[in-house]
């Protein structure tokens, strides 16, 4: 696991190996072993490595890498996890290998196959940067699910790529400038979606695609692999037999990817929230281990948080040796001015916190996590997905004469009018609906019956802001493509999810965290082979029983006791609701001052006014709506000093 930046300058630079080496300096923290830099001046192009080393720990894994011809020069980021079999094949015809890295077996099976075709064969989560010097071409590329990142753009003429923004601040010349409309989608969905950054004219590579740029700066960007048609191909192609044939395919595929992912020079470890994914994924990885393995896991103070009791308990039932750190409102606030510098975009997802801090805390142990993210998008784990289905054939059936009415009577009443109400269903047959309904979550099943389809539907069930529009001056929101690709609303909100919510929040959250502290994070339940398997499951064997992801769950009660899968999902949650009107409250109260907001012409002052008000009288919980206007306006405040001189009535 790496870093990895490099430019193409658009006229010759004696300034191009301190411009290379400051972007590779800021991604230091990615790579904490090793640095190297490879430049051409005459063509006008530099490469930069910062390097974690994870397999060949030799100077003969030392990158930028030349292959043996030549010919080609590669940065490279990530792990390919069959690069063994690739590496058999390669020899078999002849190639000769110096030491035992797969970025050494990338570059000849890219001379054996060709560019593209070499890539298709690999598998594992990569991002990387080959210049062709026989043709003057640079190839980027992105693994298939988005694992690993990868920026570029163009400034004052020079073409710029990097693992990670700052590196790319690092080189521009004079300012760079945000981009509303970027910040418009951000404070619906909580993180700015590709292939849009929050900086205008900088673009994050989409998951799956290959950017062919020449010497002169023409670019041709082409996918390579495609969710989309994976679904499309999946359901056009279903598995055959009975469940037991079924469970034995997934769990072979799953089995080959946790040991795939465990094969490292260095020790490994694995992330344990104590839910279906993590808990399976662990369970695999100790039947394959000789060892006890390190599991980690994260408690919260607050009791209603915290689950490392039952992480400790599915820990104990594998025989694992187990490890917990527990997180403060204090740990939490600490950390907060980092989350800019780690995340470099403004990134809301509050579990960022404890993700890094439970990798911090891995770190201390191991030097490889393997992780459980990727069951729901692919097995149908999401509350939101039974939701889609039931009110997906509402919209369908139902009048939307009839659906204004069902949510106009809900609105006749406050979410704290209702609040009230449901405290008085009498314990019994209501407690359930007492327990888990409340007045702002009626209001938002209000907003569901007005989807006039599921795009729209899905858009309610996610939005953070339902209007950003409404909070950005000038902004206008981009829009997503995806649209009606399948025809069940259950499938199509699986996909929009694997294709912008996994690559954008999950797997971003997953890897600045862990790389922040020079941690590698690994996702056997995101192995392609795997999500093409998914995707040709009939969605019956996907849900039952009132839940998602049946596959797992029974794989689950084969290898753990099946008293342990019977609790409530959470993942790393965290109580923001209490924390804004308690220990938050000061640092939340100067970010949302109105004089700021003002000041800085992005933001509408009144109606962020208005929530936090509400939040902190207890009328409303705005709790995620407030937390990413905060993330926005502290990721502000630390990057102000880059901002250009156009932009510099933004900050304070």
């Amino acid at each position: 696991m790496c870093g990895i930046s490099g430019l193409i300058a658009d006229r010759p630079s004696a300034a191009l190996r301190a411009t290379v080496c400051r972007m590779n300096e800021s991604l230091r923290h990615r790579g904490p072993d090793m640095a190297g830099e490879w430049i051409d001046a005459e063509a006008g192009i530099a490469l930069a490595h910062r390097r974690l080393s994870i397999l060949d720990l030799s100077p003969e894994g030392r990158q930028p890498m030349v292959s043996s011809s030549g010919r080609y020069v590669i940065s490279f980021n990530g792990e390919i996890y069959n690069y063994r079999a690739l590496r058999e094949d390669l020899i078999a015809r002849c190639h000769r290998f110096h030491g035992g890295s797969d970025t050494e077996v990338l570059l000849a099976a890219i001379e054996q196959y060709g560019v593209v075709p070499a890539v298709r064969a690999c598998a594992g989560m990569f991002a990387f940067a080959l210049w062709d010097r026989n043709r003057r071409e640079l190839h980027l590329f992105r693994d298939r699910i988005g694992k690993k990142p990868l920026y570029y753009g163009w400034n004052g003429g020079d073409f710029l790529f990097a693992s990670e923004l700052k590196a790319i601040m690092a080189a521009c010349r004079g300012g760079v400038e945000i981009d509303r409309a970027a910040l418009t989608a951000y404070l619906r969905h909580q993180y700015v979606p590709a292939p849009q950054s929050i900086l205008r004219g900088i673009s994050k590579l989409p998951a799956g695609a290959h950017l062919l740029v020449t010497a002169e700066g023409a670019a041709q960007l082409r996918p390579y692999w495609s969710i989309a048609q994976t679904a499309l191909a999946g359901q056009d192609d279903p598995v055959a037999g009975d469940d037991e044939a079924m469970l034995g395919r997934v769990e072979e595929v799953l089995r080959r990817a946790v040991r795939e992912r465990m094969v490292a020079d260095v020790p490994v470890g694995a992330f344990l929230s104590g839910g279906i994914d993590s808990s399976l994924t662990s369970a695999l990885m100790q039947q394959e281990s000789r060892e006890p393995i390190s599991t980690f896991t994260i408690g919260f103070e607050e009791p209603e948080y915290d689950e490392s009791a039952h992480a400790e308990q599915v820990a104990k039932a594998i025989g694992s040796r187990h490890h917990m750190v527990r997180m403060s409102a204090a740990g939490f606030l600490d950390t907060v001015p980092d989350l800019p510098r780690i995340y470099d975009e403004p990134f809301a997802d509050p579990s960022a916190i404890p993700m890094f801090h439970i990798a911090r805390f891995a770190r201390e142990t191991v030097t490889v996590c393997l992780s459980g993210d990727g069951g729901d998008e692919s097995f149908g784990g999401y509350g939101r997905y039974r939701i889609a289905g039931k009110l997906g054939r509402g919209i369908a059936f139902l009048p939307p004469w009839l659906r204004g009415s069902i949510a106009g009577g809900i609105d006749a009443l406050s979410p704290a009018t209702w609040d009230r109400i449901f405290r008085y269903v009498p314990v019994g047959a209501g407690s359930a609906l007492r327990g888990d309904m409340s007045g702002d979550r009626l209001h938002k099943l209000a907003a569901l019956f007005r989807s006039e389809n599921v795009e729209a539907l899905y858009n309610r069930l996610t939005s953070v802001h339902p209007d950003p529009q409404a909070l950005v001056i000038g902004g206008t929101e981009p829009q997503t493509p995806l649209a009606g690709v399948l025809d069940d609303p259950l499938r199509q909100m699986m996909l929009i999810d694997s294709a912008r919510y996994l690559p954008d929040d999950i797997l971003v959250k997953v890897d600045r965290a862990t790389m922040a502290v020079g941690l590698e994070a690994r996702a056997p339940l995101l192995d392609h082979r795997l999500i093409e398997l998914a995707w040709r499951l009939p969605t019956a064997a996907l849900l039952r029983e009132g839940k998602g992801k049946w596959p797992l769950h029974a794989l689950f009660k084969r290898h753990l006791p099946p008293a342990l899968a019977d609790r409530p999902k959470r993942g790393f949650s965290v109580p923001i609701e209490q924390w804004l009107r308690g220990p938050l409250r000061n640092w939340a109260d100067e970010l949302l001052d109105a004089d700021l907001i003002r000041s800085q012409g992005l933001l509408e002052p009144e109606p962020i006014g208005r929530m936090w008000a509400e939040h902190l009288s207890g009328h409303r919980n705005w709790s995620f709506q407030l937390w990413t206007l905060l993330m926005f306006q502290n990721w502000l405040r630390h990057w102000q000093s880059v901002l250009s001189s156009s932009d510099a009535s933004l900050v304070e």
